[in-house]
């Protein structure tokens, strides 16, 4: 059942659903809907202003304001094989009834979905954390296109690049991916990446922690190439 913030109800139909980031698509048969435009969650910078929009504790149509606290955070949430994690975290106060609700610029654009807490109480404790839009976007369309999203996968496993990794390789800086395996015949071996490699980004996206290449990589179909 969706209902709208005029009390207007509908039968809602669930179009897919993705447990590996816990977003599902639902459609509703309405016209002239309003809708939300969309920001750039990679564009979005640490301390910025953001609004978290829900119904915590059945409160209805609740807005709370914070600042983006940290890019690319993972938190071990969602139970599923392939998680993918790399959620906005703020400290915008969120609480159970929030899931599912919008996280918006100052200017009211969506840059997230926000997802869980960090708690001991499973109250608000000061941390929240939201699916980047733009991962968000990607979800969708495969579900909305395919019934189910089409993950891209290269075929390495992945390690943080530490101190002694970066040292090891001289590099100047711990930046990037460490590549610490490859899969037989996967599209990484095709390509010629090797195990020791390190990727420092993912198109034009800079990536220096896990989370944020699953999240660069998740962003393509298989098949997709990309540099």
């Amino acid at each position: 059942e969706v209902v709208l913030n005029d009390r207007r109800t509908y039968k809602g139909i669930v179009i897919g659903k993705d447990p590996s980031t816990d977003i599902a698509l639902i459609k509703i048969e309405e016209k002239d809907l309003p809708s939300i435009p969309f920001g750039n969650s990679d564009q979005i910078q640490v301390g910025e202003w953001v609004l978290a929009v829900g119904n915590p504790f059945n409160l209805n149509s609740t807005v709370t304001a914070g600042i983006v606290s940290a890019k690319g955070r993972n938190i071990n949430i969602v139970q599923n094989q392939f998680a993918i994690e790399s959620f906005i975290q703020t400290d915008a106060a969120v609480n159970p009834g929030n899931s599912g609700g919008a996280l918006v610029t100052a200017e009211g654009k969506l840059i997230g979905i926000n997802t869980a807490i960090a708690s001991n109480t499973g109250s608000y404790a000061g941390y929240s954390f939201a699916v980047p839009v733009n991962m968000v976007k990607k979800i969708t369309s495969d579900l909305k296109n395919f019934g189910t999203v089409q993950r891209a996968f290269i075929g390495i496993q992945i390690a943080e690049v530490t101190p002694e990794v970066a040292e090891d390789n001289k590099l100047n800086d711990p930046q990037g991916v460490l590549v610490a395996g490859i899969a037989e015949n996967g599209a990484a071996a095709e390509a010629g990446i090797e195990a020791g490699d390190i990727i420092t980004k993912i198109a034009d996206i800079q990536v220096n922690t896990i989370p944020k290449l699953q999240e660069q990589v998740s962003r393509f179909r298989p098949g997709d190439k990309l540099q």
